[in-house]
């Protein structure tokens, strides 16, 4: 009946029945009307619902790649940091090593030396020559200490 009255339309001759029968017919419609109000309303809902819910459910999986992101990138930094310390434990002890076989052939060469000093006077050797015409005399004495 829209937007007319239910008794206007029957004063005008708009609604053919009686008036009884018009109050039923408006009260059909009022219900036809809310039915599809409600059906309308709901449907909006819905629809505000399910497109709230996509938004929802992209911006959790957008979180997720962030977190994602944020964890590989934490976790090559933390690689890098412990490549770095590998590198610097390998060069310290590389040079140490160095170090060590440095001062270890120093060593050998001053023991080399020590020895061959002690080896050559170990022992004393005394003694005294005399050269005549024909021959040589030789006197030798080995005092070992």
């Amino acid at each position: 009946m829209g937007t007319q009255n239910v008794s206007e339309a029957h004063i005008e001759g708009i609604c053919p029945a009686d008036k009884e029968q018009c109050l039923k017919l408006e009260k059909a419609a009022i219900k036809i009307q809310s039915w599809w109000r409600g059906n309308m309303v709901r449907w909006t809902l819905l629809h505000a619902a399910l497109r709230a819910w996509v938004i929802q459910c992209w911006w959790r999986s957008m979180q997720a790649k962030m977190l994602e992101q944020r964890r590989r990138l934490a976790l090559r930094l933390y690689t890098c940091q412990e490549w770095a310390v590998k590198v610097q434990t390998q060069v310290r002890m590389w040079q140490a090593r160095r170090r060590f076989l440095q001062a270890h052939q120093a060593a050998c060469i001053i023991q080399s030396h020590w020895r061959w000093h002690a080896s050559q006077t170990r022992g004393l050797i005394q003694g005294r020559y005399e050269v005549r015409a024909s021959r040589l005399e030789l006197d030798v004495e080995i005092l070992m200490t």
